[in-house]
């Protein structure tokens, strides 16, 4: 099951940043990648204790060596639930052909930031530490990782790296991060439910129009337990993650480019607002999806229960686990285009690691292009340079080739207050989407100004 890794609380935070259109990979870039941030109280807390505007930690000092030592260190790493499979793989494969030794912790998503937040006030964190690229800027904003900045511009493939990982981790010019994981929206369809329904299983939908259409037949099916689609109907960072795209990919923009207004009245959103509404009224919506909270919205799917939906790319190898022969394309438009939500997972080495030069051994062989194809394409994931996208593993299995070309479609949205405009639960966006989607539609101008006036404080 996968845990949604952007549908957790979080205090208000008046340092994030404003908002930053970022492409993935060409990255046009007007300011930081930072997006759906979701910090608990305790984090909050026990950053604030940490550091202020005026008391900031100082910068823990960076490494010198290109390549760093392995000399048969013992290092710490800590990464969240969600990405469990990825990290194993990498720490795996490290440990087999290196001197050092990394000590895996796998966290539960709910528990890192207070984890986090409480080995930063005790000097406790460990030599390396991944977090979701809406995470990391504020963690990086109270001085909790090491400038690595010189070693990253130093590989000889640097300019090849996704660029969003490491903006992530970005302040003041200095670098702190580079990507662990790469993640992105999809939408996802069942081949099998798509022949039953008589469609065609190797085309998904190409625009909204047809997502309904295609929803609806396989509902028409009738099969006990199965149903068109399925959304976390109470969960603003799932949707968030999984219907911004809808509006990129239909030509128009989320939120201003000051981040402080919301364009989700835009007419392609209401087309998207529309079209679910229209599923529910037509029971073609899963049960549950109005409760769903975003701890099981990826589970129906896994499960053979659901014909078509928006989905994590990082889900496929455990759809296929699953025994779902599934076909995958990006999130259409209105009348066509595709797109995705950019996301995913960043490390760097913390302020309280001894053993920098360890710790950089390990993120700059990560890098490597042996790494990137053998231990992540192979497993099916998507590489974290761009000079390695299509490469023999993607090209091997045609859904993974497809969610490695749609990187170049992907974007991340950033505001100062977005996490309590939209992933907050009860947030205006949860308001704004529940009621044009479970209720008439009549309300989305009205919600959307009570999204703005969250942005815009």
């Amino acid at each position: 099951m996968h845990r949604c890794i952007r549908c957790t609380t979080n205090a208000p935070d008046s340092k994030m940043r404003k908002l930053d259109t970022v492409k993935a990979h060409g990255f046009t870039r007007q300011g930081r990648t930072l997006s759906a941030a979701l910090l608990v109280g305790a984090l909050a807390f026990s950053l604030g204790a940490c550091s202020s505007d005026n008391d900031k930690p100082a910068e823990p000092g960076a490494v010198t060596s290109p390549t760093g030592i392995d000399d048969g260190t013992e290092l710490t790493m800590w990464t969240r639930a969600p990405l469990e499979r990825q990290a194993k793989n990498l720490v795996e494969a490290y440990n087999k052909d290196h001197k050092n030794q990394v000590k895996l912790e796998i966290i539960p998503n709910d528990d890192m930031e207070g984890k986090v937040g409480g080995a930063a006030t005790n000097g406790d964190l460990p030599d390396l530490l991944a977090g979701d690229v809406v995470r990391l800027p504020n963690w990086v904003d109270a001085g909790l990782f090491t400038d690595i900045t010189a070693n990253i511009d130093g590989l000889e493939f640097a300019k090849d790296i996704s660029q969003g990982h490491i903006d992530a981790g970005t302040v003041d010019g200095k670098k702190h991060t580079v990507p662990f994981v790469i993640d992105s929206s999809a939408m996802f369809w069942n081949k099998d439910l798509y022949r039953e329904a008589g469609l065609d299983p190797e085309k998904g939908p190409t625009t909204i129009a047809e997502f309904k259409e295609h929803a609806l037949a396989m509902d028409k099916l009738n099969k006990p337990g199965v149903d068109g689609t399925y959304y976390g109907g109470n969960c603003g960072g799932c949707l968030v993650f999984t219907w911004f795209p809808y509006v990129w990919a239909s030509g128009d923009e989320v939120l201003s480019a000051d981040g402080t207004e919301s364009l989700m009245n835009s007419a392609s959103a209401k087309a998207v607002y529309d079209a679910y509404r229209d599923l529910n009224e037509a029971g073609a919506v899963g049960a549950g999806s109005k409760e769903e909270t975003g701890a099981t919205w990826t589970a129906p799917f896994q499960e053979g229960k659901i014909g078509v939906m928006p989905y994590p790319s990082t889900m496929l190898s455990t759809v296929v686990d699953m025994g779902i022969d599934a076909g995958v394309s990006g999130i259409p438009g209105v009348d066509g285009g595709v797109s995705t939500f950019l996301g995913g997972d960043a490390m760097g080495i913390t302020k309280d690691s001894k053993n920098v030069e360890q710790a950089w051994n390990f993120l700059s062989w990560m890098l490597e292009e042996d790494t990137q194809l053998k231990v992540v394409a192979q497993q099916g994931d998507v590489v974290a340079r761009t000079d390695l996208l299509n490469n023999e593993y993607s090209a091997a299995d045609p859904n993974t080739l497809v969610l490695s070309e749609l990187v170049a479609h992907g974007r991340t949205p950033v505001a100062g207050n977005f996490s309590e405009a939209f992933n907050a639960p009860g947030s205006p966006w949860s308001v704004l989407f529940r009621n044009a989607t479970f209720g008439d539609g009549s309300t989305v101008d009205a919600d959307n100004d009570a999204l703005n006036g969250v942005l815009a404080q």
